[in-house]
């Protein structure tokens, strides 16, 4: 890696000096190539007991494109997608018109060096918009609290330019990323995706005893618990969100935009109302057969297994109340911390909904011990997100499947 930033640490001055200086020495070429840092230090940093496999490198594209509701309706969008072992020059060419919804997932393992690096592809459908894009990793351990919601400590690449951003993964949990750059219109266009880092106590060695509960090789914790207390045995990250279908076609058609008029009228997991969240396909839209929708929400687990849902809301409008009817399900994290008071206290709780506003993630585990086989529902219990739009029973639902 040529040119590195740390981002989300630097104070807003500091950072635009430097986005000055790095834009005066032309290292943001649009031709600047990529390369991944081998990882030299000998140090086994994400626990795993190999000391030179600590670094990833993945590679994001930014721009706008376009996706179907579940009913059929097709709406203009910005995004991102996933360009990962594409040289720069061909970012530019294959990612337009090419974003998904939800951006692609980002799954991280604590102590991990990660370099990310965001091209900025532009807007097809809009040339006359000439707007930055950004990473911003909300929730980030290494950025002060108070730039954590601004967007002050996420560096912007303009069009045309790629740029690389550098996390040191020092804490597990569920978080979320999206452009910060005009952040309501960007978010609520379709920049948010999901994130998640798994710990560093999946890699302790067969047969560690912890505090009584005893770990075997495979076994998977949402957080560095001590005590095995969130082990589970599948993970489905869901991300719930709404879109406001006027909006998106006022932008597409050069107007003023009704920031003040924002409600959704599409209500959607991982980018999908129902039916369609149990299409395990990816969907292609109807503009230009791009894969724009790749992540299904189907929950499938055996009898007795444990669940780990990985909730997160991205709406700009909305709050979202998730329920499950049938299955217990325990809260063992919030905002990327483990629910655990000061003195270690345990503060995981049982309930039968969880309640989520913009910008919250909360880790829930499903425990399926006692449940029937059969399918389950997972949905938003306000009625009236149980819609496409004008269309009855879809909308946020998706299907849990428990098998013998």
């Amino acid at each position: 890696m040529k040119y590195i930033i740390k981002s989300r640490a630097i104070p807003g001055l500091v950072l635009a000096v430097f986005l000055v200086l790095i834009l005066g020495a032309g290292w943001a070429r649009a031709e600047l190539s990529v390369q991944c840092p081998l990882d030299t230090d000998g140090i086994d940093t994400d626990g795993d007991g190999i000391v030179d496999n600590d670094v990833l490198c993945i590679h994001l594209a930014a721009g706008d494109g376009f996706l179907n509701m579940a009913d059929g309706k097709l709406l203009y969008m910005f995004g991102f997608s996933e360009a990962t072992g594409e040289t720069v020059d061909m970012v530019m060419m294959n990612h337009n018109l090419a974003q998904e919804f939800p951006a692609p997932t980002l799954v991280f393992k604590e102590g991990q060096k990660v370099y990310l690096t965001l091209s900025n592809v532009g807007m097809q459908m809009r040339p006359d918009l000439f707007d930055p894009h950004s990473v911003h990793f909300h929730g980030f351990p290494n950025a002060a609290p108070i730039f954590d919601g601004m967007p002050n400590s996420t560096l912007t690449i303009k069009m045309g330019f790629s740029q690389p951003y550098f996390y040191q993964i020092v804490e597990p949990g569920t978080f979320i990323y999206h452009c910060h750059v005009e952040a309501t219109e960007h978010m609520e266009m379709g920049m948010i995706g999901q994130l998640y880092v798994l710990p560093i106590q999946n890699n302790l060695a067969e047969g560690t005893n912890l505090n009584g509960f005893i770990h075997h090789t495979g076994y998977k914790y949402a957080y560095n618990d001590g005590d095995g207390s969130t082990h589970y045995d599948v993970e489905y990250p869901l991300q719930l969100g709404s879109m406001d279908s006027n909006f998106h076609e006022e932008h597409l058609k050069v107007q003023p935009l009704p920031f003040a008029k924002l409600k959704g009228d599409y209500f959607m997991i991982n980018g999908r109302g129902y039916p369609e969240t149990v299409i395990t396909a990816p969907l292609a839209n109807t503009f230009n057969g791009n894969e724009s929708q790749k992540l299904d929400s189907l929950i499938t687990a055996q009898q007795g297994q444990k669940v780990l849902l990985r909730l997160s809301n991205l709406a700009v409008t909305e709050y979202f109340t998730i329920t499950v009817q049938g299955i217990p399900m325990r809260v063992v994290g919030k905002g990327a911390n483990l629910l655990r008071g000061p003195t270690g206290l345990d503060l995981s709780y049982l309930t039968n909904s969880v309640t989520l506003g913009g910008g919250e993630t909360y880790d829930v585990i499903l425990d399926t011990a006692l449940v029937s086989p059969g399918t389950y529902y997972l949905y938003a219990t306000n009625l009236y997100y149980l819609s496409n739009n004008r269309e009855d029973n879809g909308g946020m639902m998706t299907e849990v499947v428990i098998t013998p």
